[in-house]
Protein backbone atom coordinates (compact mmCIF):
# COMPACT_ATOMS: atom_id res chain seq x y z
CA UNK A 1 0.00 0.00 0.00
CA UNK A 2 2.62 2.30 1.23
CA UNK A 3 5.06 1.63 -1.99
CA UNK A 4 2.06 2.27 -4.22
CA UNK A 5 1.71 5.83 -2.71
CA UNK A 6 5.39 6.32 -2.87
CA UNK A 7 5.35 5.56 -6.57
CA UNK A 8 2.15 8.06 -7.36
CA UNK A 9 4.02 10.39 -5.46
CA UNK A 10 7.29 10.35 -7.37
CA UNK A 11 4.87 10.20 -11.06
CA UNK A 12 3.26 13.69 -9.68
CA UNK A 13 6.40 15.44 -8.68
CA UNK A 14 7.85 14.19 -12.25
CA UNK A 15 5.33 16.71 -14.09
CA UNK A 16 5.88 19.00 -11.27
CA UNK A 17 4.22 22.16 -13.04
CA UNK A 18 1.05 20.41 -14.16
CA UNK A 19 0.34 18.89 -10.66
CA UNK A 20 1.39 22.39 -9.35
CA UNK A 21 -1.13 24.18 -11.23
CA UNK A 22 -3.77 21.34 -10.55
CA UNK A 23 -3.22 21.86 -6.86
CA UNK A 24 -3.41 25.51 -7.28
CA UNK A 25 -7.29 25.22 -9.16
CA UNK A 26 -8.08 22.63 -6.16
CA UNK A 27 -7.37 24.98 -3.44
CA UNK A 28 -8.46 28.44 -4.98
CA UNK A 29 -11.95 26.15 -5.15
CA UNK A 30 -11.56 25.27 -1.52
CA UNK A 31 -10.95 28.81 -0.04
CA UNK A 32 -13.70 30.42 -2.50
CA UNK A 33 -16.08 28.12 -1.25
CA UNK A 34 -15.27 27.68 2.37
CA UNK A 35 -14.87 31.42 2.70
CA UNK A 36 -18.02 32.27 0.86
CA UNK A 37 -19.88 29.46 3.32
CA UNK A 38 -18.29 31.53 6.46
CA UNK A 39 -19.60 35.05 5.20
CA UNK A 40 -22.85 33.71 3.70
CA UNK A 41 -23.48 31.96 6.75
CA UNK A 42 -22.35 35.43 9.44
CA UNK A 43 -24.44 37.44 7.59
CA UNK A 44 -27.35 35.18 7.37
CA UNK A 45 -27.30 35.04 11.18
CA UNK A 46 -26.42 38.41 11.92
CA UNK A 47 -29.51 39.66 9.73
CA UNK A 48 -31.72 36.81 11.25
CA UNK A 49 -30.87 37.80 14.71
CA UNK A 50 -31.26 41.09 14.34
CA UNK A 51 -35.13 40.62 13.06
CA UNK A 52 -36.04 37.68 15.74
CA UNK A 53 -34.08 39.96 18.57
CA UNK A 54 -35.60 42.86 17.57
CA UNK A 55 -38.92 42.19 16.53
CA UNK A 56 -40.33 38.55 15.65
CA UNK A 57 -39.01 36.24 18.28
CA UNK A 58 -38.34 32.83 17.73
CA UNK A 59 -41.99 31.83 17.32
CA UNK A 60 -45.38 33.40 17.63
CA UNK A 61 -48.55 32.10 18.08
CA UNK A 62 -51.70 33.34 16.94
CA UNK A 63 -55.43 32.45 16.96
CA UNK A 64 -56.19 30.64 13.53
CA UNK A 65 -56.76 32.74 10.52
CA UNK A 66 -55.09 35.90 12.62
CA UNK A 67 -51.56 35.90 10.16
CA UNK A 68 -53.93 35.76 7.01
CA UNK A 69 -55.82 39.08 8.04
CA UNK A 70 -53.05 41.02 9.76
CA UNK A 71 -52.58 43.54 7.61
CA UNK A 72 -56.24 44.24 9.21
CA UNK A 73 -55.08 43.51 12.33
CA UNK A 74 -58.68 42.08 13.18
CA UNK A 75 -59.25 42.59 16.90
CA UNK A 76 -62.57 39.89 16.82
CA UNK A 77 -59.85 37.17 16.42
CA UNK A 78 -57.74 37.89 19.52
CA UNK A 79 -57.36 35.21 22.10
CA UNK A 80 -60.04 35.32 25.03
CA UNK A 81 -58.87 34.98 28.46
CA UNK A 82 -59.41 31.10 28.04
CA UNK A 83 -57.40 30.83 25.50
CA UNK A 84 -54.98 32.92 27.12
CA UNK A 85 -54.77 30.84 30.20
CA UNK A 86 -54.36 27.62 27.92
CA UNK A 87 -51.42 29.32 25.98
CA UNK A 88 -49.56 30.33 28.55
CA UNK A 89 -49.72 27.34 30.95
CA UNK A 90 -48.66 25.39 27.22
CA UNK A 91 -45.40 27.68 27.02
CA UNK A 92 -44.38 27.76 30.94
CA UNK A 93 -44.18 23.39 30.88
CA UNK A 94 -42.50 23.46 27.23
CA UNK A 95 -39.07 22.97 28.46
CA UNK A 96 -37.48 24.34 25.16
CA UNK A 97 -39.09 27.56 25.88
CA UNK A 98 -36.88 30.68 27.80
CA UNK A 99 -39.79 33.11 27.57
CA UNK A 100 -42.62 34.48 26.21
CA UNK A 101 -44.34 38.13 25.80
CA UNK A 102 -48.11 38.95 24.99
CA UNK A 103 -49.02 41.64 22.89
CA UNK A 104 -52.40 43.27 21.57
CA UNK A 105 -52.08 45.19 18.34
CA UNK A 106 -54.28 47.14 16.92
CA UNK A 107 -54.19 50.25 14.23
CA UNK A 108 -55.32 53.44 15.24
CA UNK A 109 -54.86 57.48 14.38
CA UNK A 110 -52.09 59.10 16.16
CA UNK A 111 -52.24 63.18 16.39
CA UNK A 112 -50.39 65.90 17.79
CA UNK A 113 -53.20 68.16 17.79
CA UNK A 114 -52.52 69.76 14.85
CA UNK A 115 -52.06 66.95 12.75
CA UNK A 116 -53.31 63.41 12.22
CA UNK A 117 -51.34 60.15 10.47
CA UNK A 118 -52.36 56.44 10.69
CA UNK A 119 -50.38 53.96 13.01
CA UNK A 120 -49.74 50.36 14.65
CA UNK A 121 -50.11 50.23 18.06
CA UNK A 122 -48.15 47.30 19.84
CA UNK A 123 -49.48 46.74 23.60
CA UNK A 124 -46.86 45.10 25.62
CA UNK A 125 -45.45 43.74 29.27
CA UNK A 126 -42.25 45.99 28.87
CA UNK A 127 -40.71 43.60 31.18
CA UNK A 128 -41.53 40.16 29.25
CA UNK A 129 -41.20 42.08 26.14
CA UNK A 130 -37.65 43.45 26.77
CA UNK A 131 -36.29 39.26 27.49
CA UNK A 132 -37.93 37.79 24.66
CA UNK A 133 -36.75 40.98 21.93
CA UNK A 134 -33.67 41.97 23.46
CA UNK A 135 -32.54 44.18 21.08
CA UNK A 136 -36.07 46.32 21.10
CA UNK A 137 -34.71 48.72 23.70
CA UNK A 138 -31.55 48.99 21.83
CA UNK A 139 -33.17 50.78 18.77
CA UNK A 140 -34.02 54.08 20.78
CA UNK A 141 -32.63 56.55 18.68
CA UNK A 142 -34.16 59.28 20.95
CA UNK A 143 -35.36 59.80 24.31
CA UNK A 144 -34.35 57.93 27.91
CA UNK A 145 -32.70 54.33 27.65
CA UNK A 146 -32.82 52.97 31.26
CA UNK A 147 -35.47 51.91 33.06
CA UNK A 148 -38.73 50.35 31.62
CA UNK A 149 -38.98 50.32 27.91
CA UNK A 150 -42.79 52.19 28.11
CA UNK A 151 -45.01 53.17 30.66
CA UNK A 152 -48.06 53.88 31.03
CA UNK A 153 -49.28 56.69 29.70
CA UNK A 154 -46.60 56.76 27.52
CA UNK A 155 -46.10 55.83 23.76
CA UNK A 156 -42.90 54.94 21.38
CA UNK A 157 -43.17 55.70 18.11
CA UNK A 158 -41.35 55.19 15.00
CA UNK A 159 -38.92 57.50 13.68
CA UNK A 160 -40.64 57.88 10.17
CA UNK A 161 -43.94 59.16 12.18
CA UNK A 162 -41.44 61.69 14.58
CA UNK A 163 -40.25 63.53 11.56
CA UNK A 164 -43.40 63.18 9.64
CA UNK A 165 -45.75 65.05 12.25
CA UNK A 166 -42.36 66.86 14.05
CA UNK A 167 -43.14 65.19 17.01
CA UNK A 168 -40.32 64.78 19.85
CA UNK A 169 -39.57 63.12 22.91
CA UNK A 170 -42.01 64.27 25.86
CA UNK A 171 -44.69 66.10 23.85
CA UNK A 172 -48.45 64.90 24.51
CA UNK A 173 -50.19 63.33 21.94
CA UNK A 174 -53.71 61.13 21.35
CA UNK A 175 -54.41 57.60 19.94
CA UNK A 176 -57.53 57.25 18.44
CA UNK A 177 -59.06 53.36 17.95
CA UNK A 178 -62.03 51.58 17.14
CA UNK A 179 -62.56 49.02 19.28
CA UNK A 180 -63.95 44.92 18.53
CA UNK A 181 -68.27 46.60 18.87
CA UNK A 182 -67.04 49.76 16.83
CA UNK A 183 -66.95 52.36 19.35
CA UNK A 184 -64.21 55.13 18.95
CA UNK A 185 -62.24 55.98 21.87
CA UNK A 186 -59.46 58.08 23.05
CA UNK A 187 -56.34 58.22 25.11
CA UNK A 188 -53.63 60.85 25.63
CA UNK A 189 -50.01 59.55 25.99
CA UNK A 190 -46.36 61.20 26.14
CA UNK A 191 -43.99 60.32 24.13
CA UNK A 192 -40.82 58.23 25.99
CA UNK A 193 -39.13 57.35 22.69
CA UNK A 194 -38.40 57.59 18.90
CA UNK A 195 -37.39 54.08 17.84
CA UNK A 196 -35.05 52.81 14.27
CA UNK A 197 -36.85 50.94 12.30
CA UNK A 198 -35.62 47.42 11.91
CA UNK A 199 -36.40 46.52 8.37
CA UNK A 200 -35.64 50.15 6.86
CA UNK A 201 -36.40 53.81 6.37
CA UNK A 202 -40.26 52.75 6.73
CA UNK A 203 -42.25 51.42 9.60
CA UNK A 204 -45.18 52.92 11.38
CA UNK A 205 -44.96 50.42 14.50
CA UNK A 206 -45.79 52.23 17.60
CA UNK A 207 -45.48 50.65 21.10
CA UNK A 208 -47.59 51.29 24.70
CA UNK A 209 -48.30 49.41 27.64
CA UNK A 210 -50.39 46.40 27.08
CA UNK A 211 -53.00 47.76 29.88
CA UNK A 212 -53.32 51.16 27.88
CA UNK A 213 -53.85 49.00 24.77
CA UNK A 214 -56.97 47.40 26.69
CA UNK A 215 -58.12 50.60 27.96
CA UNK A 216 -58.15 52.42 24.74
CA UNK A 217 -59.63 49.68 22.87
CA UNK A 218 -62.27 48.77 26.05
CA UNK A 219 -61.95 45.38 26.64
CA UNK A 220 -63.33 44.15 29.79
CA UNK A 221 -61.16 41.06 29.87
CA UNK A 222 -57.39 40.19 29.01
CA UNK A 223 -57.61 39.65 25.29
CA UNK A 224 -54.41 38.99 23.18
CA UNK A 225 -53.29 38.95 19.82
CA UNK A 226 -50.19 36.95 19.77
CA UNK A 227 -47.70 35.34 21.89
CA UNK A 228 -44.12 36.22 21.17
CA UNK A 229 -41.88 33.43 21.79
CA UNK A 230 -37.93 33.31 22.42
CA UNK A 231 -36.65 29.93 22.96
CA UNK A 232 -33.19 28.69 24.73
CA UNK A 233 -31.70 26.83 21.87
CA UNK A 234 -32.43 28.75 18.42
CA UNK A 235 -31.11 25.99 16.43
CA UNK A 236 -33.77 23.71 17.71
CA UNK A 237 -36.46 26.00 16.10
CA UNK A 238 -37.60 23.01 13.92
CA UNK A 239 -37.69 20.86 16.88
CA UNK A 240 -39.68 23.22 19.34
CA UNK A 241 -42.32 24.33 16.43
CA UNK A 242 -43.39 20.29 16.30
CA UNK A 243 -43.68 20.62 20.37
CA UNK A 244 -45.69 24.12 19.96
CA UNK A 245 -47.92 22.18 17.38
CA UNK A 246 -48.78 19.63 19.19
CA UNK A 247 -49.16 20.79 22.62
CA UNK A 248 -50.97 23.55 21.02
CA UNK A 249 -53.09 21.39 18.64
CA UNK A 250 -54.81 20.20 21.33
CA UNK A 251 -56.45 23.68 22.11
CA UNK A 252 -59.52 23.21 20.49
CA UNK A 253 -63.82 24.89 19.56
CA UNK A 254 -66.61 23.18 20.75
CA UNK A 255 -66.58 21.42 17.59
CA UNK A 256 -63.08 19.95 18.15
CA UNK A 257 -60.94 21.66 15.42
CA UNK A 258 -57.69 23.89 16.54
CA UNK A 259 -58.12 27.18 17.34
CA UNK A 260 -54.13 28.32 17.60
CA UNK A 261 -51.40 28.67 14.41
CA UNK A 262 -47.72 28.64 15.60
CA UNK A 263 -45.70 30.42 12.99
CA UNK A 264 -41.65 31.03 13.07
CA UNK A 265 -39.81 33.82 12.11
CA UNK A 266 -39.54 32.53 8.79
CA UNK A 267 -42.86 32.25 8.15
CA UNK A 268 -43.53 35.92 9.19
CA UNK A 269 -40.61 37.74 7.67
CA UNK A 270 -39.36 38.18 4.09
CA UNK A 271 -36.14 38.11 4.83
CA UNK A 272 -36.75 34.05 5.07
CA UNK A 273 -36.55 34.16 1.31
CA UNK A 274 -33.41 35.68 1.02
CA UNK A 275 -31.64 32.96 3.82
CA UNK A 276 -33.24 30.22 1.02
CA UNK A 277 -31.59 32.15 -1.61
CA UNK A 278 -28.26 32.35 0.36
CA UNK A 279 -28.62 28.73 1.07
CA UNK A 280 -29.02 28.08 -2.62
CA UNK A 281 -26.22 29.87 -3.81
CA UNK A 282 -23.75 27.83 -1.43
CA UNK A 283 -25.03 25.03 -3.05
CA UNK A 284 -24.41 26.38 -6.44
CA UNK A 285 -20.74 27.37 -5.17
CA UNK A 286 -20.61 23.57 -4.32
CA UNK A 287 -21.28 22.53 -7.57
CA UNK A 288 -18.57 24.88 -9.59
CA UNK A 289 -15.92 23.47 -7.04
CA UNK A 290 -17.24 19.69 -8.26
CA UNK A 291 -16.90 21.08 -11.88
CA UNK A 292 -13.41 22.26 -10.98
CA UNK A 293 -11.95 19.40 -9.18
CA UNK A 294 -13.39 16.97 -12.03
CA UNK A 295 -12.12 19.01 -14.32
CA UNK A 296 -8.68 19.66 -13.49
CA UNK A 297 -8.29 16.05 -11.82
CA UNK A 298 -9.80 14.01 -14.76
CA UNK A 299 -6.95 16.20 -16.75
CA UNK A 300 -4.60 15.45 -15.40
CA UNK A 301 -4.88 11.31 -15.05
CA UNK A 302 -5.91 11.74 -18.49
CA UNK A 303 -2.33 13.19 -19.91
CA UNK A 304 -0.44 10.97 -16.89
CA UNK A 305 -1.86 8.03 -18.89
CA UNK A 306 -1.51 9.06 -22.73
CA UNK A 307 2.38 9.97 -21.66
CA UNK A 308 3.04 6.87 -19.56
CA UNK A 309 1.89 4.41 -22.17
CA UNK A 310 4.77 2.83 -23.14
CA UNK A 311 5.74 2.85 -19.11
CA UNK A 312 2.28 1.26 -18.48
CA UNK A 313 3.48 -1.58 -21.02
CA UNK A 314 6.17 -2.21 -19.50
CA UNK A 315 5.22 -3.07 -15.71
CA UNK A 316 2.46 -4.95 -17.23
CA UNK A 317 4.54 -7.21 -19.85
CA UNK A 318 6.52 -7.75 -15.98
CA UNK A 319 3.59 -9.07 -14.58
CA UNK A 320 2.23 -6.32 -12.54
CA UNK A 321 -1.40 -7.21 -12.14
CA UNK A 322 -3.90 -4.62 -13.38
CA UNK A 323 -5.60 -4.37 -9.89
CA UNK A 324 -1.78 -2.95 -9.11
CA UNK A 325 -1.96 -0.20 -11.78
CA UNK A 326 -5.90 0.68 -11.10
CA UNK A 327 -4.24 1.21 -7.59
CA UNK A 328 -0.99 3.36 -8.97
CA UNK A 329 -3.57 5.84 -11.11
CA UNK A 330 -6.33 6.31 -7.84
CA UNK A 331 -3.60 6.80 -5.12
CA UNK A 332 -2.32 9.51 -7.75
CA UNK A 333 -5.91 11.16 -7.80
CA UNK A 334 -6.11 10.37 -4.09
CA UNK A 335 -2.75 12.24 -3.60
CA UNK A 336 -3.80 15.41 -5.56
CA UNK A 337 -7.60 15.39 -3.52
CA UNK A 338 -5.63 15.44 -0.38
CA UNK A 339 -3.21 17.89 -1.02
CA UNK A 340 -5.26 20.39 -2.41
CA UNK A 341 -7.76 19.74 0.59
CA UNK A 342 -5.40 20.48 3.55
CA UNK A 343 -3.61 23.47 0.97
CA UNK A 344 -7.61 24.95 0.58
CA UNK A 345 -8.21 24.01 4.38
CA UNK A 346 -5.31 25.89 5.77
CA UNK A 347 -5.69 29.00 3.50
CA UNK A 348 -9.77 29.03 4.29
CA UNK A 349 -8.92 29.54 8.05
CA UNK A 350 -5.99 32.10 7.19
CA UNK A 351 -8.60 34.13 5.00
CA UNK A 352 -11.41 33.49 7.93
CA UNK A 353 -9.30 34.93 10.32
CA UNK A 354 -8.08 37.36 8.21
CA UNK A 355 -11.62 38.83 7.47
CA UNK A 356 -12.12 38.58 11.90
CA UNK A 357 -9.34 40.88 12.15
CA UNK A 358 -10.59 43.41 9.54
CA UNK A 359 -13.83 43.54 11.24
CA UNK A 360 -15.47 44.90 8.15
CA UNK A 361 -18.68 46.91 9.73
CA UNK A 362 -21.93 47.76 8.37
CA UNK A 363 -24.56 49.93 8.90
CA UNK A 364 -27.93 48.95 9.92
CA UNK A 365 -29.67 52.02 11.64
CA UNK A 366 -28.66 54.66 13.27
CA UNK A 367 -27.39 53.30 16.29
CA UNK A 368 -26.39 49.72 15.16
CA UNK A 369 -23.11 48.85 13.47
CA UNK A 370 -22.83 45.06 12.34
CA UNK A 371 -19.68 43.35 12.31
CA UNK A 372 -19.13 40.75 9.65
CA UNK A 373 -17.46 37.83 11.70
CA UNK A 374 -17.62 34.68 9.35
CA UNK A 375 -17.23 31.30 11.15
CA UNK A 376 -16.26 27.74 9.54
CA UNK A 377 -18.38 25.15 10.81
CA UNK A 378 -16.42 21.68 11.15
CA UNK A 379 -18.93 20.11 9.82
CA UNK A 380 -18.53 22.55 6.42
CA UNK A 381 -14.91 21.56 6.51
CA UNK A 382 -15.42 17.85 7.01
CA UNK A 383 -17.90 17.81 4.29
CA UNK A 384 -16.27 19.93 1.51
CA UNK A 385 -13.15 17.74 2.15
CA UNK A 386 -14.58 14.64 1.71
CA UNK A 387 -16.86 15.83 -1.41
CA UNK A 388 -13.05 17.39 -3.32
CA UNK A 389 -11.13 13.76 -2.29
CA UNK A 390 -14.28 11.69 -3.51
CA UNK A 391 -14.67 13.92 -6.70
CA UNK A 392 -10.89 13.40 -7.03
CA UNK A 393 -10.95 9.68 -7.04
CA UNK A 394 -13.74 9.23 -9.24
CA UNK A 395 -12.28 11.76 -11.76
CA UNK A 396 -9.54 9.35 -11.69
CA UNK A 397 -11.30 6.21 -12.01
CA UNK A 398 -11.76 6.04 -15.98
CA UNK A 399 -8.00 6.47 -16.70
CA UNK A 400 -6.88 4.46 -13.97
CA UNK A 401 -9.28 1.61 -15.60
CA UNK A 402 -7.95 2.54 -19.21
CA UNK A 403 -4.58 2.06 -18.09
CA UNK A 404 -5.27 -1.18 -15.79
CA UNK A 405 -6.92 -2.86 -19.09
CA UNK A 406 -3.99 -1.96 -21.71
CA UNK A 407 -2.68 -4.51 -23.23
CA UNK A 408 1.18 -4.66 -22.76
CA UNK A 409 2.31 -5.32 -26.26
CA UNK A 410 -0.07 -2.72 -28.19
CA UNK A 411 1.32 0.02 -25.58
CA UNK A 412 5.43 -1.30 -26.13
CA UNK A 413 4.72 -0.61 -29.53
CA UNK A 414 3.44 2.88 -29.01
CA UNK A 415 5.87 5.70 -29.91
Amino acid sequence: MFDIFGIASRNLLRYGRRTLLTLLLIVIGMVAVLLFIGVAGSFKSMMVGQITDSILGHAQVHRKGYVASIDNLPLNMNMRPGMVSKVTEALDQNSAVETWSPRVKFGGMFSNFAETTSIRVNGIDPVREAKTVPLLPKRIIDGPTDGPFVEKGQIVIPKLLARGMKTQVGDTVVLVATNRDGSVNGKTFVVRGVLESASGPGGRDGYIHIDDAREILRMQEGEVSEFVIRLKDFSKLAKAEASFKQTLGEITNKEGKPVLEIHTWADLSPFAHIARMIDLMTLFIKIVLVSIVLVSVMNVMIMAVYERIREIGTIAAIGTPPSRILGLFLAEGLLLGIVGTVGGILLSLAAVYGVNVWEPTFAFGQQQNLVLTPTIAVKDVVTIAALVIGVAIIASLQPAWKASRMDPITALRHV
